[in-house]
């Protein structure tokens, strides 16, 4: 059995607006680990369902209202009809987990370095990169989206 855990980052909140300018995908299976990010015109269906080939389950938080209809209205992928989908939002909240992920993650003691870094401070971040090519914002935009990611695991295993 293979899963995937799953993050975007965009440049606002309305799919017919804004563009994911990440996806971060953390496969995991009985062999290996191995962590894929998609930046900026990478996102294209194609890469998104070749980094998830193999893949049973997408494990998200607050997916069916946010990653994964953007996926779908910005790239036409139905990540929901192509595979078993597991939003932790919702099993958050039947153990009376409330909150964003990082609320989530603080009331399970799941640690994180990029505390400074949140949903408005990464679209900033993906603008300095290209408004100014500051690689050292999109180093950061992309460390907080793997933090993101990683920590979906956490998450999961602590819940189900």
């Amino acid at each position: 059995m293979s899963e995937a855990y799953l993050d975007i980052e965009t440049t606002g909140l309305s799919p017919g607006n804004n563009e994911i300018t990440v996806v971060g995908i953390y496969l995991h299976n009985a062999t290996e680990d191995k962590f894929v990010q998609l930046v900026g015109d990478k996102i294209t269906a194609v890469s998104l369902l070749q980094a998830l080939d193999g893949v049973d389950t997408v494990y998200t938080y607050n997916g069916s209202r946010f990653d994964l209809p953007f996926i779908h209205v910005r790239h036409k992928v139905n990540l929901a009809s192509e595979f078993e989908h597991c939003d932790l939002m919702y099993h958050c909240w039947r153990h009376r987990l409330y909150g964003g992920l990082k609320s989530v993650e603080r009331q399970l003691g799941i640690y994180w370095r990029l505390k400074e870094v949140n949903g408005y401070e990464a679209v900033r971040l993906w603008w300095k990169y290209v408004n100014h090519y500051d690689t050292d914002a999109l180093a950061t935009l992309l460390e907080y989206n793997r933090e993101d990611v990683v920590n979906l695991r956490a998450v999961r295993d602590r819940l189900l």
